[in-house]
């Protein structure tokens, strides 16, 4: 985010609330999209360049991404013991993620802000 473009938007994705502007790259939780598709994010609130933050103007705007990749998260490993027995366990997980670039933030009757990252 810049100064001459103070434009960002507050958008859903995955249950979770991310702050966003055009050309900034997030890290989320797994999308249904394949790499290099582009998907439209819910606008939850939007601060237009007037200085103005409602989220009136965030049923009008559209927040468009990319899906850059798909990574996998850090590997974490979970031991479980009780003393005094034998009883030990060792479970593990690594999440599913994707990188989504906004490319644009588009409020109703304007033109599209893209990003120059």
């Amino acid at each position: 985010m810049t100064k001459a473009d103070p434009t960002y938007a507050v958008v859903r994705v995955g249950g979770q609330q991310y702050k966003v502007s055009a050309g900034e790259s997030i890290v989320v939780d797994r999308v249904a999209a394949d790499e290099g598709s582009s998907i439209t994010l819910e606008a939850l609130a939007v601060r237009t360049p007037g200085g103005a933050l409602a989220a009136g103007p965030a049923a009008q705007a559209t927040v468009k991404a990319t899906v850059a990749e798909h990574v996998l998260g850090e590997k974490l490993r979970v031991f479980t013991y009780k003393p005094k027995t034998t009883y030990k366990r060792t479970r593990g997980h690594r999440s599913r993620l994707s990188r989504l670039v906004i490319e644009s933030i588009t409020l109703k009757g304007e033109k599209e802000k893209k990003g120059g990252a």
